[in-house]
């Protein structure tokens, strides 16, 4: 149980950021690495011998000037080794850290996402608007990402209830700008949340990672207009990959705006057309307090010998397959399948696709 969490010594919660910002190492390699090493500051010391290419692994006064800057905007950073940790990204396993500007309490409550297009038509607005001041009435938190359309549509309707905006740079930057008054005032009343440094300007890369982020705070996703290609679709996606519920607002087959949603409805998506919708299918869903990734309760493990890291990359290709499969013809262990396969990640030589494949860089 979170509550029986005690919280990460300061030392090590900055040995967190540090590992985190090295480049190349994402949530699964990060928990991975922790799981291997027990600790980030023993996994920063075996980083050099693991490695086959230069890692530049961020100096602790390089993190510490990190902390300060967001101590100094009012912010907290909280790890997954805190208790105070918000349980369904916990669950998910998204990440291991992330920066608050706000009130974190709302963080641990159940909560559902609302997203959909910037370009949004006023009656879409109209309804996340309606929806979200319902499903915060109800006791739920509502999720965002604090872009233009139905984003600010769901953070506004939601207030003063809570509401958490989830931002793709740093907490206290400001986008798009004319959103300056609403970020004021979510972070007095409710929660600004990012992964990334303070300062920090969003940019392409970013947004993915702030969808992921959406879709494992919540139950489910809401999707209230969107392109069919759009990072709307995205959330949605990582929302099924997560094992959250999927809802989606009809519209006219007619507006390009419709087709992201009706394309889900089709895919078996809740058709949503009120909150009663929504909080019909979430009522028997129960998050499961404590529970967390595999890889932060599996034991540290001892470095693999050549023979195994042999056997597991005479199983690799170019091609993806499954993890399971490489375990079931190497006859490994699937925990030393899972560190050669982290070895090799870390070497720059492997790539992890959705759907537990992975697949040797060409």
């Amino acid at each position: 149980m979170a509550g029986h969490m005690q919280n990460l010594p300061d030392g090590e919660r900055c040995d967190w950021l540090r590992l985190y910002r090295c480049g190349s190492i994402g949530p699964a390699s990060f928990f991975r690495l922790i799981a291997r090493f027990g600790s980030a500051s023993r996994a920063i010391e075996a980083l050099p011998d693991l490695l086959r290419r230069p890692l530049q692994i961020p100096s602790r006064a390089a993190a510490e000037r990190e902390l300060d800057d967001l101590a100094r905007l009012g912010g907290r950073l909280i790890t997954a080794g805190d208790a105070a940790f918000p349980e369904a990204l916990r669950a998910s396993g998204q990440t291991p850290l992330i920066m608050v500007l706000g009130n974190a309490v709302i963080l641990d409550s159940d909560a559902v996402a609302i997203v959909g297009a910037r370009n949004a038509s006023l009656a879409g607005c109209r309804l996340a608007r309606g929806l979200a001041g319902d499903l915060a009435a109800s006791g739920l938190t509502v999720v965002s990402g604090l872009a233009r359309g139905i984003d600010r549509a769901a953070h506004e309707g939601a207030l003063p209830g809570p509401t958490v905006a989830v931002v793709a740079g740093g907490v206290d930057v400001v986008y798009p700008a004319e959103h300056r008054d609403l970020h004021r005032r979510l972070a007095d009343e409710g929660c600004v949340l990012s992964e990334m440094p303070p300062g920090c300007q969003p940019t392409a890369a970013h947004f993915p990672r702030r969808n992921r982020l959406i879709a494992g705070l919540s139950l489910g996703v809401v999707v209230v207009e969107a392109a069919l290609q759009s990072g709307s679709l995205i959330t949605a996606r990582q929302a099924l990959d997560q094992g959250r519920e999927l809802f989606a607002v009809p519209g006219s087959p007619q507006d390009p705006r419709s087709r992201g949603p009706n394309a889900l409805l089709r895919q078996g998506a809740v058709l949503t057309e009120s909150a009663a919708d929504v909080l019909d299918a979430l009522q028997p869903m129960r998050r499961r307090p404590g529970s967390i990734p595999a890889a932060m309760t599996t034991p540290a493990l001892p470095v693999d010998g050549p023979p195994e890291h042999e056997l597991v990359v005479k199983c690799l290709g170019t091609t993806p397959v499954t993890v399971d499969e490489i375990v079931r013809q190497c006859q490994l262990s699937p925990a030393v399948v899972s560190m050669v396969l982290l070895d090799l990640e870390l070497a720059g030589r492997l790539e992890r696709r959705s759907g537990n494949l992975v697949s040797l860089l060409s």
